[in-house]
């Protein structure tokens, strides 16, 4: 699996692992299992049907396959970038530019899969040879899957282990969100991880910023945004 970087709106970066082939491909298996499945109780319900002549046949035909035709569009569309196969995949549709994926990105990704699935499965050997294991349709749509994290401790979300006596710095914190303190957290944590200082170097700025703090009582980044954390988590475990 390749990593996959987004910019969020916050012009923060975080990495998330690209889905693989292997895996959307038996997302796509299951759920083609379930279209099936659908098609064979509908030909063992309505069998009656077939003593009608042929035009009403196609009719009715044509209006009970619409739940297959539109399955991707509809469920990813409600699901916020996932099937039933992807959620038992844990991987998810995202868009690379940080925002949530619109109806017209899925609408795109969906008209796509007449040549990414139905030509020979292009688009499997695509994602295979994609730096960001993209088909066509996410090219096209600017859209990835990413694989969702099964385990989750303390270090993949926002909460930090405070000690009883804790005393909090910069109370100005509050003004931020639990969306940017998860995003600061990802971005220190990598940036930390890889010994990426300019990028502790402009969230430390942008912090100071939006927090609007005037003075800096840290000597380093790494320890003023872990400081910044920490308060936000002292202000805000008890709301």
């Amino acid at each position: 699996m390749s990593e996959l970087q987004i910019n969020t709106t916050q012009n923060v970066k975080i990495k998330f692992t690209a889905a693989g082939a292997g895996e959307r491909l038996l997302a796509f298996i299951i759920d083609t299992a379930i279209k099936v499945g659908y098609l064979l109780v509908l030909n063992w319900t309505f069998g009656a049907f077939e003593n009608m002549d042929e035009w009403s046949q196609i009719a009715i035909n044509t209006v009970l396959s619409f739940p297959v035709m539109f399955y991707t569009l509809a469920l990813e569309s409600l699901l916020e970038g996932q099937t039933i196969g992807k959620r038992a995949l844990k991987i998810k549709v995202v868009k690379i530019d940080g925002y949530q994926a619109s109806l017209a990105d899925y609408v795109v990704r969906w008209f796509f899969r007449i040549v990414d699935v139905y030509i020979f499965g292009l688009g499997f050997f695509v994602i295979m040879f994609s730096k960001k294991q993209q088909r066509l349709g996410d090219m096209a749509a600017g859209t990835a899957v990413i694989a969702l994290k099964d385990k989750v401790n303390i270090s993949h979300t926002i909460l930090e282990n405070l000690k009883a006596d804790y005393k909090p710095t910069y109370p100005n914190v509050i003004k931020l969100s639990d969306n940017d303190a998860r995003i600061i957290k990802d971005t220190f944590t990598v940036a930390r991880t890889s010994k990426d200082y300019q990028t502790l170097i402009k969230l430390r700025n942008k912090l100071v910023e939006v927090v609007g703090i005037k003075t800096v009582k840290q000597k380093t980044d790494i320890e003023f945004i872990d400081v910044i954390l920490k308060d936000y988590n002292y202000y805000t475990q008890d709301m």
